[in-house]
């Protein structure tokens, strides 16, 4: 059986050299003109210029969902969350989402999102079994 190797989201954007840089500078993605990048394409996107403003689309939250995803990244620990979230801090990112922490019987899960400039919601989180 052929095995997948990694995924990236595909991203209709408003302004596509704004897009490129926002990738670069605040999610320190490697962008070319094909894929913006991060962490050997842990997290990667396809970003593509929109014909029409009115085809970009972001995420509306689910149900029982109070902040719409457009993607969900996960770390491994509690602490690579912290240090991630202060490296996006200090790169100027626009959070719609604070740290948050949530306990379960299983364990604590921890997450933050940040949005892009075209609204597309960014969440990164991690869990910890007791």
């Amino acid at each position: 059986m052929s095995k997948v190797q990694f995924s990236v989201q595909v991203r209709l954007v408003s302004n596509l050299e704004r897009s490129k840089e926002f990738y670069a500078t605040v999610l320190s993605c490697e962008v070319n003109d094909w894929w913006a990048v991060r962490d050997e394409f842990a997290l990667g996107f396809k970003l593509i210029q929109a014909a029409r403003i009115e085809d970009v689309l972001p995420n509306s939250a689910g149900q029982g969902q109070i902040i719409p995803w457009d993607t969900y990244a996960y770390v491994e620990t509690h602490s690579e969350l912290d240090e991630l979230y202060e490296e996006l801090k200090g790169k100027g990112a626009e959070f719609v989402q604070e740290p948050d922490l949530q306990e379960a019987d299983w364990g604590s899960w921890k997450d933050f999102a940040i949005k892009d400039p075209d609204g597309y919601v960014i969440a990164f989180g991690s869990g910890k079994k007791h």
